[in-house]
């Protein structure tokens, strides 16, 4: 059982990534999703999360407009379409599942304590 985030890097401002998240062991299908990022010296921001038919998403303030979250099934992966990237982005970006279809009331943001299996994640860097 485990998520396995790819994808990041330098970039610079302005610029743009696409992180992947690629899960198994588990009926990936069934679990809303959520990226969470971290960046030194600071708590973990929920970034956006996504349904399990990944026909609806939702997105914190400080990326909406800039990231796209989206999932394919199929293949067990999840995305993360970074653009526009800031100064203030630079973190380690990482992927968890949220809630199993039918568990339990769902919320955005969602509180980062319910989220229960994370991935290694994958840092992204933005720099001049």
């Amino acid at each position: 059982v485990q998520l396995v985030e790819s994808g990041g890097g330098l970039v610079q401002p302005g610029g743009s990534l696409r992180l992947t998240c690629g899960a198994s062991g588990f009926t990936f299908s069934t679990y809303y999703m959520s990226w969470v990022r971290q960046a030194p010296g600071k708590g973990r921001e929920w970034v956006s999360s996504i349904d399990a038919a990944g026909s609806s998403t939702y997105y914190a303030d400080s990326v909406k407009g800039r990231f796209t979250m989206s999932r394919d099934n199929a293949k067990n992966t999840l995305y993360l379409q970074l653009n526009s990237l800031k100064s203030e982005d630079p973190a380690l970006y990482s992927c968890a599942t949220y809630r199993s279809l039918g568990t339990g009331y769902v919320s955005f943001p969602p509180p980062i304590s319910e989220h229960g299996l994370w991935g290694q994640g994958t840092q992204v860097t933005v720099s001049s």
